[in-house]
């Protein structure tokens, strides 16, 4: 694991405007409990971003740089480090969480989670009280809360049992060897942690992924939401009868934000198993694949808005929602900026969960799988138009280069020509289809960013097809019709690609970054968000990059974003889209960046990769 700062090469001191407050400051996963990923920081700006310099590494044996491909683990993070308090904490993939200098990356302390494992995005600070000292929240793979004191890092007594909250407790009895997962931070709410939970995707049963919320001195549960409503609570009609008892989803797996003065959390709600057929769970499937406002002292819900009915496609709702301010018609609304892998974009009243700008819902192509009943309409806003490709034509293979177009002629003519109809094509068991947007997006976890000078909001969205069709399983299996693959068995392999070089079969862009205007629901600008170093050798240029993670800005008209597998780390004017600068890094940087500014009066920005002499993290 690499955590990568860089700064300006030259900073002016401005060490005596930090002890102001939290300005300075990335207190949370997403800046603030706003989730707006905007920092007001500005000595980075449009006009000297193009002299950032790496400052320092954290989790780099410089001294060893072994250049043995087995002494480097490739392991994924979407760790996105927090700095508050004048201390940076973050997950590493070597399943600890550490306390570092934020001017130089010296370890404070390092906390082993143990045998726990699995993608941790992130911590949670909470202030703390007159009788309680400062701390940190983390979820585990294994499915605990742990409080750790902030200063020190060790457990904090008299939380829990030892420091720790054991989650699966009345959870996951009946399904014991199932995972029961905290991926994300928990969210804060006063003197309350409200968490979420991740397990699997494609089987239908399991532990139940109910929202919880705990008392930040004591771990005691405070309330529970049930992401499948129980009878007599609104929804549960959505479901078969008696559904809730032993199904394991959807699961509210990515960060929250909240609304202190109206006491309202936003919830981003994951996809219904199995993830690609439905047969089993007809209906609505509510709260599937939705936004949820919940009452943050009870958790009742005041509104909610499905972005996908009867999800089919893996369309989880799992980037957090952002909250801002935009003037429409003359009127400033309070809103909630909602984006899901399907590429749309939604501007949501924050009182009423009410659109914006308007909504229609539009008939939809139909599925033909024996026993599934896809949802006859979905909803799509009139503003902003859709943030990635919906479908292609056959004369939209890509071409250019001779050695890759050969392999997706080849690959169309293998699965018998395009087969691709539009938004939310429903896979077939008759033939191979190509879905636009696929399983990951569009956007993703990454979310947005918002600038609430501009009133932009940026995202990167990539197009990337899902590829296959549905076959009849044996018996004895939960899931009717699983997805199956021309290139194989896996997800991974499941999408409309060459699998060795990851790059798509249809016409460029893969992968845009885009601003859209808020008050308007334009675009404002749109440019291609990484590149191929095979092709750019070959003369094709700017093609975008498949990837995850999303970017953040800063008030000084900069945006930053990695997200891209070739490596790049990058920044863009707010205001055009130009770009200022990029590194490349030793490793792919699939999470979200930071900012902070450091006691020394130094603006940084941070990002977490993975890959380079990772043993470095014992």
């Amino acid at each position: 694991m690499r955590i990568f700062a860089i700064v300006l090469l030259a900073a002016a001191s401005v060490s005596a405007a930090y002890g102001q407050a939290a300005p300075g400051e990335w207190p949370a996963y997403g800046y603030d409990q706003n989730g707006q990923r905007y920092s007001p920081l500005a000595q980075i700006n449009a006009k000297n971003a193009s002299t950032l310099k790496l400052a320092w590494q954290y989790g780099v044996d410089a001294s060893t740089n072994d250049p043995n491909p087995a002494n480097r683990t490739l392991t994924t993070t979407e760790a996105v480090p927090i700095m508050v308090a004048g201390i940076l904490y973050t997950p590493t993939v070597h399943h600890t969480i550490v306390a570092l200098r934020p001017e130089t990356g010296e370890e404070i302390w390092k906390y082993d989670l143990g045998k726990a494992s699995g993608t941790l995005r992130g911590v949670t600070y909470w202030q703390g009280d007159k009788d309680d000292p400062a701390r940190i929240f983390v979820g585990t793979s294994d499915g605990h809360l742990l409080a750790l004191n902030a200063e020190t890092g060790k457990a904090v007594q008299g939380f829990g049992a030892d420091g720790q909250v054991n989650l699966r407790d009345g959870v996951t009895e009946k399904f014991p060897k199932m995972p029961y997962h905290m991926s994300s931070p928990g969210t804060i709410y006063h003197n309350l942690i409200i968490t979420g939970a991740q397990g699997m995707e494609e089987d239908p049963d399991g532990p139940a992924m109910d929202v919880r919320a705990w008392d930040t001195r004591t771990g005691k549960l405070a309330w529970t939401f049930h992401t499948i409503p129980h009878p007599g609570e609104p929804g549960y009609e959505t479901w078969p009868k008696d559904n809730w008892i032993t199904a394991g989803s959807p699961a509210p797996w990515g960060p929250g934000t909240v609304d202190t003065q109206r006491g309202l959390i936003f919830l981003p709600i994951g996809q219904p198993a199995s993830q690609y057929y439905g047969g089993a769970r007809e209906g609505q499937n509510l709260y599937s694949s939705s936004i949820v406002a919940l009452d943050a002292n009870t958790g009742k819900v005041k509104w909610y808005f499905q972005i996908t009915h009867h999800d089919m496609w893996d369309y989880d709702a799992e980037a957090a929602p952002s909250l801002m301010e935009l003037t429409h018609d003359g009127k400033k609304i309070p809103v909630v900026v909602a984006i899901s892998k399907p590429g749309l974009m939604f501007f949501l009243n924050r009182d009423t969960g009410k659109s914006v700008y308007p909504v229609e819902e539009r008939p939809v192509p139909q599925s033909d799988v024996p026993g599934e009943h896809s949802s006859p309409t979905q909803p799509f806003p009139l503003k902003p138009p859709p943030l990635a490709r919906m479908g292609m034509t056959p004369d939209e293979i890509f071409t250019g280069e001779p050695e890759h177009e050969k392999f997706c002629r080849d690959l169309v003519a293998q699965i018998g020509g395009v087969h691709s109809y539009g938004a939310y094509t429903p896979y077939s068991d008759k033939e191979f289809r190509i879905i636009f947007p696929g399983q990951q997006g569009g956007p993703n976890y990454g979310g947005v960013s918002v600038d609430p000078r501009l009133g932009y909001i940026f995202v990167n969205s990539r197009n990337v097809a899902g590829l296959g069709r549905l076959d009849k399983t044996k018996a004895g299996d939960p899931v009717g019709y699983r997805r199956f693959s021309p290139m194989g068995e896996g997800s991974f392999n499941a999408r409309f690609w060459d699998p060795d070089t990851q790059l798509p079969c249809q016409k460029p862009p893969w992968a845009e970054l885009l601003a859209v205007d808020a008050s308007k629901g334009d675009i404002a600008w749109r440019v291609p968000l990484g590149t191929s170093d095979t092709l750019e050798a070959k003369g094709i240029h700017n093609t975008g990059a498949f990837g995850q993670g999303g970017p953040i800005s800063t008030a000084g008209g900069v945006v930053f974003i990695a997200g891209t597998i070739d490596k790049r780390f990058r920044a863009f004017d707010s205001r055009t889209g130009k770009t200022l600068w990029e590194t490349k890094m030793d490793a792919e940087g699939h999470t979200n960046p930071m900012t902070y500014m450091g006691h020394n009066g130094k603006q940084y920005v941070v990002i977490v990769s993975s890959g380079i002499n990772a043993y470095a993290l014992p």
